[in-house]
C-alpha cells in the first residue's frame, strides 16, 4: 500500500483564470485614454483596428478543477490538443505563477524544463548558466563542480561550452537545457515539448536517461509531449487533458487512443445489421455482415487468443470464401490472418462463425480492426461505415493476393482456426 510519504505531487482543486484582453497599454497617459473609453462605453482609442476588444470581467480558465496524485519514481505523460491546460498546470508546478483557486504540495525540489533556454542568461557562458541553474535550485558550488564534467559530457556541447549561449542554436540550447536539469539535485523533473528541437539520437539519449534516473534515483517525472512514440517509451502512466480539465488518467495507450480520438476498443458485442454502407460500393449485397461478438477466453490466454463470432446473411448464395482479419495501428497496417479453410452460404440463409485469432505476436498496444470476406471469383467491393469496417471482396484470381504492405504491413499471422 503506498503511503502518503511516497506521494511527490498532490494536485487539489487546482484552477487558474486569466483576464481576456491587453493589460496596460504602455504608457500611463495610454491606460488612462482606454480606461475613460471604458467608462464612457465607448471603443477604445488605443486598441488595433479590426482586434476584438473585451470587458474588463471576461476572464478563461485555463485551469479549471484540477486533482492529480503522482507518486514518487513514477513518469507521468501529460497529453492533449493546444489550450488544453497543459504548459499552464506545469507552469504552477515549477511556481512560475500562481494558482487562482486549490492547493497544490510538492516534496522535493523541481528541475524544470517549460520552454528552450528556460533560466539561461544569453549573455552568460555555458559554463556559467549551469552553475546559475544549478544555484537557482539550491544547490551549491560544491554540489555543482562534482557534477559539471558530466553535464558538459552529456550536453555535447564541450566545444563551445565557454561561449555566451546567445550564440547557440536552439538545438544546443535544449542539449545543454536538459543536461543541466537531468544531472542536478532536484525530485522531480518537469519537461514541456522541448526534445522536439533536438535531433533523434539526442531525444533518445534523454529518453534513457529519464527512464535511468526514475529506475535508479527515484526521480518523478512529468512528460508533455505530441509525440506520442517518446510518450510511449518513457511514461508508464498518462494523464489526458481537455479545456483545463483531465478527462483520462491511466494507462498509456488508452490515454492516446482518446487523445487521437481514434480509440476502438473490441467491444463484447457489436450490431452491423443497419450500419450505412459506403455509397461509392452500392447498397446490393450478396452477404451482409450482421454482428460480430467477442467471446470469453480464459485468463491464461488472453495474450496469445482472440476468439470471436461472427454472423453472415446472404441474399444469393456465395461458394468458396474465406474470412480475412486485418490488423492496423494509427492508419497503418500491421499483420493480416486468414481462416484456414473456405466457406459457403445459401440464398436466404444464416451463417455463424466462431474463431480464434492469434495474437500472440503482437506487442502490448490498442489495434484497429478490419474483418474482410472474400470469395474466388468476381470484383463486387462492400464496405460498412461503422467502427470497424467489414468488406466482402470478389477476386478474379484464387484466394493467392498480391502483398500490399502499406495496408497489411509485414506481419503475416498464423491462420485462423475455427472454434
Amino acid at each position: 500500500m503506498i503511503e502518503e510519504k511516497d506521494i511527490a505531487i498532490q494536485i487539489t482543486g487546482l484552477k487558474k483564470r486569466y483576464r481576456l484582453g491587453t493589460i496596460g497599454g504602455g504608457t500611463l497617459a495610454g491606460d488612462l485614454q482606454s480606461w475613460w473609453a471604458r467608462v464612457r462605453h465607448k471603443e477604445d482609442p488605443n486598441a488595433k483596428i479590426g482586434s476584438k476588444t473585451y470587458g474588463k470581467n471576461e476572464t478563461f480558465m485555463a485551469l479549471d478543477g484540477i486533482d492529480l496524485t503522482v507518486y514518487k519514481g513514477e513518469r507521468v505523460g501529460i497529453i492533449g490538443h493546444n489550450g488544453a491546460g497543459k504548459s499552464t498546470l506545469l507552469k504552477l508546478l515549477s511556481r512560475v505563477t500562481g494558482p487562482t483557486e486549490g492547493e497544490i504540495k510538492l516534496d522535493g525540489r523541481i528541475s524544470s524544463m517549460l520552454e528552450v533556454g528556460t533560466g539561461f542568461n544569453g549573455e552568460l557562458t555555458g559554463r556559467e548558466n549551469i552553475y546559475l541553474n544549478g544555484a537557482i535550485l539550491g544547490m551549491t558550488k560544491a554540489e555543482i563542480d562534482g557534477k559539471i564534467d558530466q553535464i558538459i559530457e552529456f550536453s555535447e556541447c564541450a566545444k563551445f561550452i565557454d561561449t555566451p549561449v546567445k550564440r547557440y542554436s536552439s538545438g544546443m540550447y535544449v542539449k545543454l537545457a536538459f543536461a543541466v536539469a537531468s544531472h542536478l539535485d532536484s525530485e522531480i523533473l518537469i519537461m514541456d515539448e522541448v526534445l522536439a528541437v533536438g535531433d533523434m539520437a539526442f531525444q533518445k539519449k534523454c529518453l534513457e536517461k529519464m527512464s535511468q534516473v526514475s529506475q535508479d534515483e527515484g526521480r518523478t517525472i512529468l512528460y508533455v509531449s505530441h509525440n506520442m512514440n517518446t510518450i510511449r517509451q518513457l511514461c508508464d502512466r498518462c494523464v489526458v487533458m481537455d479545456h483545463g480539465k483531465i478527462v483520462f488518467n491511466g494507462e498509456v495507450e488508452e490515454a492516446i487512443g482518446i487523445y487521437m480520438k481514434e480509440k476502438q476498443v473490441f467491444s463484447d458485442f457489436l450490431d452491423t445489421s443497419n450500419e450505412k454502407r459506403s455509397s461509392y460500393l452500392g447498397q446490393n449485397l450478396k452477404v451482409k455482415v450482421e454482428y460480430i461478438k467477442k467471446l470469453d477466453v480464459p485468463e491464461e490466454q488472453r495474450n496469445s487468443a482472440l476468439p470471436f463470432e461472427i454472423k453472415i446473411s446472404s441474399t444469393e448464395s456465395v461458394s468458396n470464401f474465406r474470412v480475412r482479419f486485418e490488423i492496423g495501428r494509427m492508419g497503418r497496417g500491421v499483420a493480416i490472418s486468414l481462416t484456414d479453410r473456405l466457406y459457403q452460404i445459401e440464398k436466404g440463409s444464416e451463417l455463424i462463425l466462431r474463431l480464434r485469432l492469434d495474437i500472440s505476436q503482437l506487442v502490448p498496444a490498442s489495434y484497429d480492426t478490419t474483418i474482410v470476406l472474400f470469395e474466388a471469383a468476381g470484383d463486387r467491393s462492400i464496405d460498412l461505415d461503422c467502427v470497424r469496417s467489414f468488406s466482402f471482396i470478389k477476386s478474379s484470381e484464387d484466394v493467392t493476393m498480391k502483398w500490399n504492405e502499406a495496408c497489411w504491413g509485414n506481419i503475416i499471422l498464423d491462420d485462423m482456426t475455427e472454434i
